[in-house]
């Protein structure tokens, strides 16, 4: 199959998903129950919680790794349903990732979501958009940072503390240069992440037919919620 046909065939599918998923996702918004953002909270929404940072100096510098109750999703308003607008939401803990800070100084970092393991809460529209994004060739979607990152401010305060970091992300077979918004926090011994990368879904081949019956922005965000821990490996 050509790469063009292969575009073609993913648009056709993800429109399918936006249909079947579209009555699930107006009885979320009309219940009130639509997932708050992993990354950075809008204004009166509830942070993402931290435990108490250890008391005593904190060092920012060696190796870290992304540990379990980490999470990544992917979120784009779908439009031209009965709400005005709703909220598509795919989620997965199916986090891994390393990082590397020297003299204050985030150096490397490399974060990796599973794809195959994205949820949206219906079991007919998780196996569509397996197929949209190709998963079975493409399981991954990868963060790289492409510029060292400053996070001395971290050894001083257990504040929150706002950053952006320039990277590279990866989604199927496309690769775009992207900034993302970083709350970052200590908590307990490690040290707590969420971000937020907007996107723009077109730049990586996938697009829904503007004559589909029901609509997804082109704008959407890639979200993460990090757990950071020491690595066990010197």
């Amino acid at each position: 199959m050509s790469r063009s046909t292969r575009w073609i065939v993913v648009s056709v599918v993800l429109a399918l998903v936006v249909v079947l998923l579209a009555p699930f996702v107006y009885s979320e918004v009309q219940e009130g129950r639509t997932p708050p953002p992993l990354g950075l909270q809008s204004p009166g929404e509830e942070t993402a919680s931290a435990a108490p940072a250890a008391p005593g100096p904190f060092d920012v510098d060696g190796e870290w790794v992304v540990a379990p109750g980490s999470e990544a999703g992917f979120r784009a308003d779908v439009l031209d349903v009965p709400a005005d607008e709703a909220v598509l939401l795919g989620t997965t803990p199916d986090v891994t990732g390393t990082l590397r800070v020297a003299d204050g100084e985030l150096q490397t970092a490399t974060v990796t979501v599973a794809t195959t393991a994205l949820r949206t809460g219906s079991s007919v529209a998780d196996r569509q958009l397996q197929q949209a994004l190709e998963t079975d060739l493409y399981p991954t979607t990868l963060f790289s940072l492409t510029s060292p990152l400053d996070v001395s401010e971290l050894a001083a305060t257990d504040e929150t503390v706002r950053l952006q970091a320039a990277g590279a992300l990866t989604i199927r077979d496309e690769t775009q240069a992207v900034t993302v918004a970083l709350d970052v926090q200590r908590s307990g011994q490690g040290v707590l992440a969420t971000g937020a990368i907007g996107v723009r879904f077109s730049d990586f081949g996938i697009a829904v037919p503007p004559d589909a019956p029901v609509q997804v922005r082109d704008e959407g965000t890639v979200e993460v919620r990090l757990e950071l821990v020491r690595s066990a490996t010197p």
